[in-house]
């Protein structure tokens, strides 16, 4: 597998897996963080783009199997200025993942993403819904630690933060 920045041309592959990415969650029990409110919305991700943090992960034939945002920086994540609950590990310097989703079709996409946006600085933080049991999971497997509970601008429904560091 490889990761590279998303293009214009992915955009429509982006969102069939955005879809499914809703789908697949509804099915597990997590309906409400995507799905009511069709999350994300194509113009979102086209801003991603233009901005340089939408990358899709492409399998070993060369297909696009998944995406996500990413950035790092300084306090780049306005909503995890305030937490709730808990407290950050680390205040240097971050990465932050968002949109994280994957087509289904083959296992460890997301393993696969995480690791390598954290590869890039050492020191990630990703939030997600409280009904998202798969994604919980997955973050745990990884390494990262709960650190307490966030909120977003779209909606009011609480998040659960999760932070990974090399300084741990």
């Amino acid at each position: 597998m490889q990761i590279r920045k998303s293009t214009e041309r992915d955009v429509a592959r982006m969102m069939e897996i955005y879809a499914y990415a809703r789908r697949f969650m509804a099915e597990h029990g997590n309906p409400n963080q995507w799905g009511p409110r069709n999350w994300p919305p194509e113009a979102l991700i086209r801003s991603d783009i233009q901005n340089g943090n939408s990358y899709v992960c492409l399998n070993d034939a060369g297909a696009v199997v998944g995406t996500f945002f990413f950035i790092q920086g300084r306090d780049i994540e306005p909503t995890y200025r305030v937490i709730n609950d808990g407290a950050w590990l680390d205040d240097s310097p971050y990465g932050v993942v968002h949109r994280i989703a994957t087509d289904g079709s083959e296992k460890g996409v997301g393993r696969f993403c995480l690791d390598w946006a954290f590869e890039q600085c050492g020191h990630l933080r990703i939030d997600t819904h409280g009904d998202n049991t798969v994604m919980q999971s997955l973050l745990a497997k990884l390494g990262f630690v709960h650190c307490g509970t966030i909120y977003v601008y779209e909606d009011n429904d609480p998040r659960l933060a999760y932070e990974k560091t090399s300084v741990q």
